[in-house]
């Protein structure tokens, strides 16, 4: 994902230090976040954060960012991913991906996520995947984008480098319930345990036009996200319901 944001402007890379798959919004608090510069490849070197996608930005807001580029400085944009398995449906909700995205804005600066559907992970082609997402990013980036925007985006699946350009479609979040299920086993001490198991895009409905639907569809889609999670148009019902 690097490499295809090269040009965009000056980079600047903070990321976990491990895999954080469906940590969603969580913060580290009880403990330090501990961090290091990690050089990943000649053109490329980071920030790891031992902490969640939200603490990298957190931290890297209120406190790394400033000590390189100067107090009150900011940057322009937080491009969080490209994670590996798509985030579409309930599953913006559970991802750490879509959680950097949000703290960014929540913090004043837009943001874009990105994710990969997968289909066969051994096959799957990244960098092809991550140049159809730059050409996404900058279709988006045609337009300005305010300070507490987030922009969702899903790549389809690419398992060859040629693979065909997709069409983007903006589209609203699913809004069906996850039916993964759980596998039930028994520890050598007879405690019973569960682990998680489906694919992750198993749904209680699918509806039409939604970013899942498209995203099956071969689509990349965009969605943009609002976290103010109050729910407006049933403010007066309980005002008059309980309010004194």
């Amino acid at each position: 994902m690097h490499k295809a944001l090269s040009g965009l402007g000056e980079l600047v890379v903070f990321a976990p230090e491990t895999v954080q798959s469906a940590t969603s919004h969580g913060i580290t608090y009880s403990t330090p976040l501990m961090t290091q510069i990690v050089q990943v490849t000649d053109d490329m070197s980071g920030i790891a954060v031992d902490g969640r996608p939200a603490d990298c930005v957190k931290l890297a807001m209120r406190a790394l960012w400033e000590e390189q580029f100067g107090e009150g400085s900011k940057p322009d944009l937080t491009i969080s991913g490209m994670n590996s398995g798509s985030n579409v449906g309930i599953n913006i909700i559970y991802s750490g991906t879509v959680a950097a995205a949000i703290e960014s804005a929540f913090l004043g600066v837009p943001s874009i996520a990105v994710s990969l559907h997968l289909s066969n992970r051994a096959k799957t082609c990244y960098d092809r995947a991550a140049e159809i997402a730059r050409v996404v990013i900058d279709k988006v980036l045609e337009n300005k984008l305010e300070s507490s925007e987030v922009i969702n985006i899903n790549v389809p699946t690419c398992e060859t480098p040629d693979r065909k350009m997709p069409e983007i479609k903006v589209v609203d979040m699913n809004a069906g319930g996850d039916l993964g299920f759980y596998d039930k086993r028994v520890a050598p001490d007879g405690r019973v345990y569960f682990w998680a198991a489906g694919d992750g895009m198993s749904f209680a409905h699918t509806s039409e036009g939604s970013d899942v639907e498209a995203l099956k569809q071969g689509y990349a889609t965009v969605t943009p996200l609002d976290y103010v999670l109050t729910h407006t148009s049933r403010m007066e019902l309980w005002r008059d319901r309980v309010q004194s």
